[in-house]
């Protein structure tokens, strides 16, 4: 057991290590090839970025609904949700202001709020997903990544966003002032990203890096929670599951709202959102098959708290300045505590009554 426990912490530092770097390749190409193509960034984080870092879910939900009982799902979709809003968009506004576009406003803030709400009435009613739901859960989500394509065409052709091809130094006074390798490393890198094949191929080494390094952190955090620390399956989902999902979504928007990529950093989560509760509650409804996705009181709570934390980003998008700013940030984030420290004083509770 010891050293399989010891083999496991170190699998899961090495997810970190992939995660972390993956998602700053990730960034760097998406980010690059939305301004080769004069798309905003904030369409490829809403649909390529979101779709990408909401693959670990997608993993779990296959798996579990496929070969286990699905009672992982519901938590996993819900836990992400809350920690993508409150964490990770906290983390990122508390960093920089990230401005919400008109679109962004209008529609997609507003839809996630819509489907947030339906997902938790869908749930209560019955206490499952029936398979059919789940097929309409799915059709929502293709009708909306339709649209977000139409749109990205027509930026494109109109050229609304004035980007440019990425703009960086030669590197050639730099490698001469500074000497090194890794100043040539750097140089060579930077030049290689005015480059759309190798945008292209640092975004798919970065998903891969990003996915496998998600999939190494919540392996190993699942049995480092269940075998060695003994929490229950709902808790885990909620919490390491969860968590562990949503790592990509985090180093992914931490990252670009670092490198001021605000658009990708906001649509990543949004897109991620919706995508978690379509997608991956689509799938997760229709391959649970006849015996359905379950939907437990604990989800009524948590889906409950996914909603108003959607309508929470909604309205701190409406102030003057059209933006998430750091109050807002802040707010999410004593809200993420609030919201744990009420699922463990409840789990504690019901375990000792």
């Amino acid at each position: 057991m010891a050293g399989t426990a010891v083999l496991k912490i170190f699998l899961l530092l090495v997810g970190f290590v992939l995660l972390v770097k993956g998602a700053d390749f990730f960034v760097d190409g998406a980010s690059g090839i939305a301004k080769k193509l004069k798309v905003s960034t904030f369409i490829i984080g809403v649909t390529v970025v979101a779709l990408g870092t909401s693959a670990p879910e997608a993993a779990v939900t296959i798996v579990d609904a496929l070969n286990g009982t699905g009672e992982l799902i519901t938590g996993n979709i819900l836990g992400s949700n809350i920690i993508n809003i409150f964490l990770i968009l906290g983390i990122s506004a508390v960093i920089c202001k990230l401005p919400v576009e008109r679109t962004s406003r209008i529609v997609d803030m507003p839809f996630l709020i819509l489907i947030s709400g339906l997902f938790v009435v869908l749930g209560f009613i019955g206490g499952t997903f029936e398979w059919w739901e789940g097929l309409i859960m799915l059709a929502l989500y293709f009708a909306f990544m339709a649209y977000n394509i139409v749109l990205a065409a027509k930026q494109s052709r109109a050229c609304l966003e004035q980007a440019t091809a990425v703009s960086v130094a030669d590197g050639t006074e730099a490698v001469e002032e500074l000497k090194g390798w890794y100043a040539k490393y750097r140089a060579g890198y930077e030049k290689l990203q005015t480059k759309v094949w190798f945008l292209i191929i640092l975004s798919v080494v970065g998903l891969a890096m990003v996915v496998g390094g998600a999939q190494l952190v919540v392996d190993s955090a699942q049995f480092i929670a269940q075998d060695l620390i003994g929490i229950s399956p709902e808790i885990v989902a909620l919490t390491v599951v969860a968590f562990g999902t949503s790592l990509p979504e985090l180093v992914t928007s931490v990252s670009a709202a670092k490198k001021g990529d605000v658009g990708i950093a906001t649509g990543n989560i949004i897109g991620s959102n919706i995508a978690n509760i379509l997608l991956i509650g689509g799938l997760g409804a229709v391959c649970t098959g006849s015996r359905g996705l379950p939907f437990t009181t604990e989800g009524l709570i948590s889906g409950l708290v996914s909603l108003g934390a959607a309508v929470l980003i909604f309205a701190s998008s409406f102030g003057k300045t059209k933006s998430i700013g750091r109050i807002a940030g802040i707010i999410m984030l004593v809200c993420l505590i609030a919201y744990y420290g009420f699922v463990f004083a409840n789990y504690y509770a019901l375990k000792l009554y």
